[in-house]
């Protein structure tokens, strides 16, 4: 299998290091053929911060990108984004106007984030930490609420990749699978978290969803690299053609 494209690729903007042209050259010495400079939404926090500082940064990102494909003229660079979802109504940490001035929305369920309001805060890190320890909610009613959330902002957003599905919080895979067929969207399949597993490609895949691999790097180093993800398709038995970004050789 060859990796033609790489969808999500972290900078020193967030907390990854790297500047945007050592990317970008890495990419194309890599032989890509397309690459996405995806920087996480500012709501990601953790003990320290690990989106853009501002929502400005994205912009900045932007005008490097446009620069330096200049001089990188075998490769195609996106500018893109991986918004965070800060509400279990879908409501994301990237206003639309700056979402329409990228090429790429990215959108996650990460459980750290600093989230906009007390509801928020009880229903993506409470309910998912301590509420179902404490009795006070199911772990069904909690997975139900998760991938609510998710379809909730595939509904409000034009969304073109859902990041690692599953990744600390647990979701609903048919359900999500039906939504991102129904509004082609890409599931990804992540080389640097390891929550998939066969059963969930394999039973994702059943709904005709498409999926997408990418590196998720945090430094110039690792674009490109997908060796986890080659494996676990292999080990799935998944149909390339399900598959947007990669090929046979």
């Amino acid at each position: 299998m060859e990796l033609i494209g790489d969808y999500h690729v972290h900078t020193k903007y967030g907390h990854g290091q790297g500047e945007v042209k050592d990317i970008i050259a890495t990419a194309e010495r890599r032989g890509l053929q397309e690459l996405a400079i995806t920087e996480h939404g500012p709501s990601s926090w953790t003990l320290i911060k690990l989106g853009v500082k501002s929502l400005k940064e994205l912009l900045e990102i932007k005008e490097q990108i446009q620069r330096y494909s200049q001089e990188y003229s075998d490769l195609k660079v996106l500018s893109g984004v991986e918004a965070n979802i800060i509400s279990s109504d879908g409501e994301l940490d990237v206003p639309e106007s700056l979402i329409a001035e990228l090429d790429l929305l990215l959108v996650g369920l990460h459980l750290w984030i600093k989230p906009p309001h007390w509801r928020a805060a009880k229903d993506l890190i409470f309910d998912n930490t301590i509420g179902y320890r404490l009795g006070l909610k199911s772990k069904d009613e909690i997975r139900y609420n998760n991938t609510r959330a998710l379809l909730a902002a595939i509904e409000r957003y034009e969304v073109d990749i859902i990041t690692h599905p599953g990744f600390q919080l647990d979701i609903d895979t048919v359900e999500l699978a039906k939504k991102c067929k129904e509004e082609n969207v890409l599931l990804e399949i992540n080389n640097k978290h390891d929550q998939l597993n066969t059963d969930f490609i394999n039973t994702a895949a059943q709904t005709g969803v498409k999926f997408v691999v990418n590196s998720d790097a945090h430094r110039p180093e690792g674009v490109g690299r997908v060796d986890s993800a080659f494996q676990l398709i292999r080990e799935a038995e998944l149909d390339l053609g399900q598959v947007a970004n990669v090929v046979l050789k």
